[in-house]
Order: C-alpha cells, then structure tokens, then sequence
C-alpha cells in the first residue's frame, strides 16, 4: 500500500516536471511572437510619450505665462497704494523677463513707461480675446529691440474703482532657460509660434540644427515641403479652433511625425517634427532590454519550477503533521461556531430591549434639570426648561415604544400619526435636544432654514423629530471634540402646490464611514467597527428605523461619507400644506405692516421675505448697518415709520448693539427691536436690556416664533393658565386614593403632583398591603386605586383579582388604575384582564391620570 502511494507520488513528479518543461516551452515560444510585436507598438508608446512631453512643455509655458499675470497682479494692487505712480512706474527696472512696464490712468489715452516714453496702447493687438487668468494678452510682435515680445494689461483697482490700466512687455526668450534642451538627441525641431500672426517668435537652445530656422508658418511648410492645400487648410482650421493636431511627413529624405501643439487655450502653438527613425530608436532600445528582462524571468521561473519540484519532498513529511493538525482546528472552529451562534442569539435579544436613541433625550433631560437646579429663582428660565425636559421625555417615551419593539418596524407595523405642526417647534424641540449635547463636546452646532415658503405643515411630527434626533445624535457622537455640525431645513421646488418640497441635510466633519459599512448603514443591528468608534455604545437599529419612517412618508434618505471627512446624511420629504395658513388679522390687531430685517447673510434675508409673504406685511431687508440707518432715515421722512426691526446681533463692520443705539438716536423707545442670533440668548441679555424695548429671536426665523415674541411683549409676557385642547377643566382636587407603589421616588413623585392637584394618597409597598388596606377601609374612603405591576411580594395583577374578589359592595366598583412600564398593548389586555379599569403608562401624564379619573368618576356619578 505504501509503495503504491510512493509510486503515485513519483508519478506525480514526474508529471508536473514535464508539464513545466512543457509551460516553458509555449512560453518561450508566445515570448518570441510578442518580441515581433513590441517594435510597432514600441512606435505608437513613443508617440503616446511625445504627447507627453509636449504636453509638459505646454504645462511649463503656460505656468511661466500664469506666473507673470500673478505678478502682474500684484504690482497692480501694490500701484494702487501708492499716491506718486508716475515715479514708481519710472524707476522700475527691467529685467530678462519684463522689459517694458507702463500706466495708463483710466479715461486717457496716453500714459508713462519705464521707458521714459509717452506710451499709448496703439500698435498693441488684443482683438483675439486670449487671456491668461483673466488678464488679455495681446498678438505677438518685436519690441524695439529686435526680439519678439508681448504684453499683458491689468486694471489697477483703489476702492473698488478702476483708476488705470497697468501694460507689461514680456519677451519670449525668457522661455528659453524653462524648457529642455531638446527631444530624442537634437534631432527633433520645435518652435514657439503666435497663432493670431502665424509668426515664428521663438527657437529653444538645441531644438534642431542651426540653419533650420524659420520666419513663420508658411516659411515652415515651404521649408519642410508640406504643399498639400487641403493639408494646409486643415491645419489653419485646427490652429482657428485651438486644437493639437500630428500627421506624418517625409523632410529631407526622413519620414518624420510633424506635431502642433496648443498651449493656452491656442493663443500659442508648440510646432515642430520628429524623425520616425528616431521613435524607432528609443522602441529598439526598449525591445531588446525588454527581451533581455524577459529572458531573466524565465531563467529564474525555471530554476523556481526545480526547487519547487526538490521542495515537495520535503513538504511531503509535514504535510501528514498538518492534516491532524487541521483536524483538531476544525473541530475548535465548530466550537467556537457553536459559542458564536449563541452569543450572537443572546446579544439579537439584548440588543432589542436597548437603544443608543434613549440616551439622545435623557441627556437633555438631565442637561436641563441641572439648568433647572442653577436658575431655580428664574421663573421664566424654570418654565423653558421644564417645557424642553418634558419635550425630550414625551420623545423619549416614543423612542421606547418604538425601538424595543423590533418586530414591529421589521413587520412594517409603524403607523403615522398625522397632525399639524410648525417647523419652528420641530426645529426648537431638535436644537434643545441636540445643542447640549454639541456644547458638552465643544461642537459648533448650525442650524439653517433657507427658502422654505409654508411653516406650518401637516404630518407626523414625533416621527420626523424621530428622524432629526437619530441622524443629529449621531453626527454628535461620531464627530471629534471641537469638530462641526449642520442642520439645514431647504425648501424645494413644489411638484404640487399643495405640498412642500423639502430636503433635510445633516452634516459634519466627523469620522466618517468606509464604503463597505455604507453598504449596510441601513440594516438593522450594524454599527461602524474601529479603533475611534466602537466605544459609542448603541444598539444600531437608529438607521434602520431612520430608513423605515422615511420611506413610510414616501420620502427617500441618502448617505454620502469618506473616512476622517466626515458625512452627509439627505433626506427628502414632501408634506402637505394645510388650509387656511393665513394670519393677517394678527397683524392687523397689533398695528404691524411694515417691518425691517436686518442681517449680513442673504439667505436669512430671503428667508424671512418669503415666510412674511403670506401676513401681507411689507419686509424691507438691509444687508448691514449703514444700510439700516438709512432706510429708516428715508422711511422717517417719507412718515412710513417701521413697526418692529429684526437686527442680527453679529455682523462684521458695525455690529447689532452698535446699530441698535445708533437706530435708537433715530426712532422713539415705542418701537421695538428684536436681536437675531444662533446663539445662546444668555449672554446678549444683559446689553439688550440696555437698548431698550428690545428682545431675542433665536434663528433661524420662524413666523410662529415671531408671533410669540411679539404676544409676549406686548403683554409684558404673562402667560396664560394652561388648558387641555377641548377647553375642559379636569381636576383632582378633594380626591382621596390608595397608591401600590414599591418604587420610593416614584411614590413620591406621584404624592407631590397629586399634592399639587390638591389630592391626597396612601401609599403601600406591594400588592399584599394594598388589599388589606382596602379590605380595612370604610366604604367611600378611597376614590380610587393607582395600582403599580411589578412589585415584590404580590404584583398588581394578583392584587387587582383579590380587591374584586373581596366581600364587599364597592371592591367591584372601586376604580383600579394600572401604572406601569410595560406599555405594549399585550400589556394592556393583561391589566384588563386582572380586572383593572384602564391603562396609564409610566412615566405618568397627569393630565392624562386627571383626564381618565375625571371621566370614570363622572360617568359612575351620572350611573
């Protein structure tokens, strides 16, 4: 058996030798038909490499002629500073470049060289409309030296006024020293031609012999015996066009590849030819190094295919070795297999009861409940923060019932609440989420609303809020310390007239993603993976769920991201625009038709002229403060006096404070100015109060937000009593209840806003303690039950089954509310089913516990 094998091994040997000696043999022979090839494609290659370095050549002219106009430049900006000119222009000296320098004040013919010569600009020919960055250049011509030149003239500019023309003379020798000293050994010729003239201006050092020189393009072609009219003529077209153009041509006996090369755009040409003998050299050269290398590699794959064949002896002893060692590998790679599977199973569960989204909201939260701790003695600050905490809660119970429910998004199940909304509160609730979060980070956060034409929209706004928190946390999480971030709202054009086109853009200069993770940014579970990353924790269902909303509202969502760039996230959506958006009474009532917006940046400016458009009140805009002095001035005289003026507190130049007290020695205190930032409106307070009768308006502009400022001033801001949306009263007030609640913060929470509908409670730890007390109470003592689920010892639906099974009249009656966490709707069949009245999730709304009691306790009265 064993010598079969040996036998079968040599065998083998055998085989692939011969079959190497066999590879080796067609080798040689496809190297042999291959070298026959090389010389001709060795031409078209050498041709391929003439274009090249033509095009270098260009690459060098045209760098010396944008060089010069850079110059150029500057010595027309440095005239501009100098008061005597005239002297300065004088005393310039010439050099091998620039030969001539002259001035000529703007509305005169005539000016001044360094020449000391009275300069005109006859006899200068710019009537080809060539440029070199921007500055005409003129037909060539020789100078007074005898040596072909042109000029180049810039506008000297003061003050944003032309005040003269600056004239340069350059000659084309200059070149000379910049290009190479020749092609394929001298023998090829090269010429330097002005395309306007056709004239010959300049011969490079060692382009050709001597005696070749010529005057100009019909001298070349009678030179070179190019006869051919037809040839003739295409060439001046191809010269006409500004296009290259190569033929071939037999000179003095040589075939020869005659070339005419463009440079700037075909104001100059590179002319010339090469004798084809010489391509044929360089490609000769090349074959025979070529076949020399090729010889060398098959020298060294054969002595490879023997030491390859001696080696497999020896492989032969280890391979025995390798095999049982593959075989214990695969069976720990099974294992590990096995491991993985579960693990991965466990983290698929873990990973849906969690979400990187919740901690999104939270951070507000908890940002603003220390801001609540710091400005505790200011009303107006309390009820901001307590308003952007509760915000940030509401969303962050959506997140909840969203995100753990996995089945729910990947069965498509999610369903669009639709309503009527404003972007100023979509983009106020974004901003009070994700700017502390941004500055805990040093980030600049920009937020930008631009030609947006509708405000209020109709459509899902804790989905679309959904939207912006998951791409803005993200772009927060995934951006460096000190880095940026853009929020920008743009308004489209409409398809309909009845929706607005909008495109929603978060951008940053973050980390960025590779194109491998951007091919699954939107599947469910992933998560960018490095060394930079991997610490932000998340589930990485935000994208997946991002992607599902948008396409639920028909909108689309793209990603564009490069490594250490950073990423831009679009999205598009069309919302519909409600009936009836028109306000004009309101500015009819507070006296308002005319104001004026003042700000540096256009879009802001447009912005608030097309949000106006609708309120019918005339907004004029000025771009700064100069600007708005003098339209108020001129709306003074004319009695068309401004009812409010909207003043950004931040332009260059004169800034927003300044202007205010400069538009205050103009107008009476009675008109107010409101100070536009995209900053924090703490630190402006102070010099606002200064100005008198002014306030802040954060931006971006909003008309809903500019109403509430408005109201507010105009009642010195007292804020209505709050009430529910159908205008009815609820109350709690002289109710007595029996809370079950094992949690001690939340039974005091729950004690203090029960205090503050005037309410009193008991509390007990658990079920058990909550049906003896009921048990021993007198009848009517409690109005009703507030029952938690999960507690220790018995839950809240044992406790609810013993209550209604206690011997007495009102253990059916009494109402039994659940208060719990788990807020899915099984949930609520089970809490039901415990004989529970209704469902209130944690945390608790009051309005809604007052709503829910209210209503039960009234309908068991009328019963």
């Amino acid at each position: 058996m064993k010598k079969n094998k040996k036998r079968t091994r040599d065998n083998k040997g055998a085989s692939l030798f011969l079959s190497i000696v066999l590879v080796f043999c067609i080798l040689g022979t496809v190297v042999f038909f291959v070298a026959q090839r090389i010389s001709s494609e060795m031409s078209s290659s050498a041709i391929h490499n003439l274009s090249e370095s033509l095009g270098l050549i260009k690459g060098t002219v045209e760098a010396i002629l944008t060089k010069e106009a850079e110059f150029q430049k500057l010595i027309a900006r440095e005239i501009s500073t100098i008061e005597d000119q005239e002297s300065f222009i004088r005393s310039y000296e010439k050099n091998r470049t620039m030969v001539k320098i002259s001035l000529i004040p703007s509305g005169e013919n005539q000016g001044i060289s360094n020449s000391e010569e009275v300069f005109t600009e006859n006899g200068l020919d710019f009537s080809s409309g060539r440029t070199v960055e921007d500055l005409p250049i003129s037909q060539s011509y020789l100078n007074g030296m005898g040596t072909w030149a042109y000029t180049m003239k810039c506008p000297v500019v003061k003050d944003e006024k032309e005040t003269a023309t600056l004239y340069v003379e350059y000659i084309f020798d200059s070149f000379d020293q910049a290009l190479p000293g020749g092609f394929y050994n001298g023998s090829a010729m090269l010429y330097i031609m002005d395309a306007k003239s056709e004239r010959l201006v300049l011969k490079p050092k060692g382009m050709g012999q001597l005696d070749a020189g010529h005057l100009n393009l019909e001298d070349f072609y009678r030179a070179n015996n190019i006869l051919d009219k037809k040839l003739q003529d295409e060439v001046t077209e191809r010269i006409r066009n500004g296009k290259n153009i190569m033929f071939y041509h037999d000179i003095r006996g040589q075939n020869s590849l005659i070339y005419m090369w463009a440079v700037n755009e075909g104001s100059l040409y590179l002319i010339g030819y090469v004798p084809i003998e010489a391509i044929q050299q360089e490609g000769k050269i090349v074959n025979q190094n070529l076949i020399l290398v090729v010889v060398i590699m098959l020298a060294a794959f054969l002595i490879c295919c023997i030491l390859y064949y001696f080696n497999q002896k020896e492989q032969v002893k280890l391979r025995k070795e390798q095999e049982e060692e593959r075989e214990i590998h695969n069976r720990q790679l099974a294992e590990a297999l096995q491991a993985a599977q579960i693990a991965s199973k466990s983290k698929t569960t873990f990973l849906s009861n969690m979400s990187h989204d919740i901690r999104t909201p939270m951070n507000a939260i908890l940002g603003f409940t220390t801001l609540l701790a710091k400005d505790a003695d200011n009303p107006i600050r309390v009820r901001e923060y307590t308003r952007k905490i509760t915000a940030s809660g509401q969303h962050l119970l959506s997140l909840i019932n969203d995100v753990l429910d996995v089945s729910k998004i990947e069965s498509g199940k999610v369903v669009l609440t639709i309503g009527e909304f404003t972007l100023s509160s979509l983009v106020a609730s974004v901003d009070a989420i994700i700017r502390p979060m941004a500055k805990a980070r040093d980030q600049s956060f920009d937020v930008v609303v631009t030609d947006i034409k509708h405000e209020y929209l109709v459509g899902d706004e804790t989905r679309i809020n959904q939207i912006l928190i998951n791409l803005l946390s993200n772009a927060v999480k995934y951006t460096p310390n000190g880095g940026n971030i853009w929020f920008r709202i743009i308004g489209l054009e409409q398809h309909s007239a009845q929706y607005e086109h909008i495109r929603i853009e978060v951008e940053d200069n973050g980390y960025g993603m590779t194109p491998e993770y951007l091919k699954t940014i939107f599947d469910a579970f992933t998560r960018a993976e490095n060394s930079t990353t991997n610490k932000v924790q998340g589930t990485g269902l935000g994208m997946a769920i991002t992607k599902n909303i948008v396409e639920l509202m028909g909108g689309t969502i793209e990603v564009a991201s490069e490594v250490e760039k950073g990423s831009l996230f679009t999205v598009e959506l069309e919302l519909r625009i409600p009936d009836n958006q028109k306000d004009e009474e309101f500015w009819k009532k507070c006296g308002i038709s005319r104001i004026l917006a003042v700000d540096d940046d256009p879009d802001i400016r447009n912005t608030i002229q097309l949000l106006m458009k609708e309120t019918k009140v005339r907004v004029d805009t000025a771009a700064g403060g100069e600007e708005a002095l003098r339209l108020i001035d001129e709306a003074g005289k004319k009695g068309e006096d401004y009812h409010i003026i909207l003043l950004d507190w931040k332009m260059p130049g004169m800034d927003g404070f300044e202007t205010a007290n400069r538009i205050r020695e103009i107008i009476t205190q009675t008109v107010p100015i409101l100070f536009l930032t995209a900053y924090d409106g703490a630190e402006l307070e102070e010099e606002v109060i200064h100005v008198g009768h002014s306030g802040i308006l954060a931006k971006p502009f909003f008309v809903s937000a500019f109403k509430e400022k408005i109201q507010k001033m105009q009642m010195g801001q007292q804020d209505e009593k709050p009430k529910n949306q159908s205008g009815e009263e609820h109350s709690l007030s002289g109710l007595h209840f029996l809370v079950a609640e094992d949690n001690e913060i939340n039974a005091e929470i729950l004690w203090e806003l029960l205090d503050m509908e005037e309410a009193t409670c008991e509390i007990v730890e658990n079920g058990k303690l909550a049906v003896e007390r009921f048990d021993q109470s007198r009848p009517g003592e409690f109005d009703a039950i507030l029952m938690d689920v999960q507690m220790p010892v018995m839950n809240g639906y044992d406790a609810s089954r013993a209550i209604r099974s206690l011997n007495r009249e009102d253990a059916k009656e009494i109402l039994i509310v659940a208060m719990t966490a788990n807020a899915f709707t099984e949930d609520v069949k089970d809490a039901l089913d415990a004989g529970m009245n209704v469902h209130v999730a944690k945390p608790i709304d009051l309005e809604l516990l007052k709503k829910t009691v209210s209503q039960w306790i009234g309908r068991k009265e009328e019963s």
